[in-house]
């Protein structure tokens, strides 16, 4: 198993951190049946792949063992964003049979989180998100972790996180503020819906402080302008 450093704990913002404790107690009494949790949002730049992350290490971080998949077959960044070097085989590895478990599984610097990263793009995203495999290893990950949390590229751009949330537990929507419009977000949740898959609820990101008359005027000099409304 290969061991990689992440900076997850550069997060300072008191807001943020509290925003992230928030959606984590939310998490946990939603029921224990919720272990495999797929996060997506409606279109890109949202920072779902931010909330994913950092959801699966505040878990961890209250001593849940925790695994974080890298599911954004299409246009993932985690790895390059946290500087991960050398060779390293990902998700779509081990969907293509190119790759076992313990060659994409990743131990942290952060105690009780797993990673496993995407990989490189495939020609058939979908098709392997879809495979008997995948279904494989969330059921055999179910065994061994507290919570699977899933990163998934955007519902309103591709179908593949509508074919992950199928085989997941729950589902959690991330919308940027002042971003998408209602009736679009409206549209992405109803097709999350028709999944089956159990949605616990929406997390609002990327707002302004400057807004928010209490939080700017308390908090908004000391702590900067931007966060998540979980």
């Amino acid at each position: 198993m290969k061991e990689i450093s992440l900076n997850l704990k550069s997060i300072q913002d008191y807001r943020i951190n509290e925003s992230y404790k928030q959606l984590r107690t939310n998490i946990e009494f939603s029921g224990e049946e919720n272990k495999i949790i797929a996060i997506t949002s409606c279109a890109p730049s949202e920072g779902k792949s931010t909330v994913s992350l950092s959801t699966a290490y505040s878990l961890a971080e209250a001593g849940k063992k925790v695994l974080f998949i890298d599911a954004d077959l299409r246009k993932s960044v985690l790895a390059g964003r946290y500087k991960v070097t050398g060779e390293m085989k990902g998700l779509t590895h081990f969907l293509s049979g190119q790759g076992d478990l313990s060659e994409i599984l990743c131990k942290t610097n952060e105690k009780g989180l797993f990673v496993i990263f995407a990989g490189p793009v495939p020609p058939n995203p979908a098709e392997l998100l879809g495979s008997k495999k995948f279904a494989a290893l969330l059921k055999e990950a179910r065994n061994i972790y507290d919570y699977i949390i899933i990163d998934t590229p955007p519902l309103g751009s591709v179908i593949d996180s509508a074919i992950v949330s199928a085989a997941c537990d729950a589902a959690i929507l991330v919308i940027s503020a002042n971003t998408v419009s209602y009736k679009f977000a409206r549209s992405v949740k109803d097709q999350l819906t028709k999944t089956g898959c159990n949605i616990l609820g929406v997390v609002l990101n990327k707002v302004s402080m400057k807004q928010n008359k209490y939080y700017g005027k308390y908090y908004g000099k000391y702590y900067g302008h931007y966060g998540s409304d979980n």
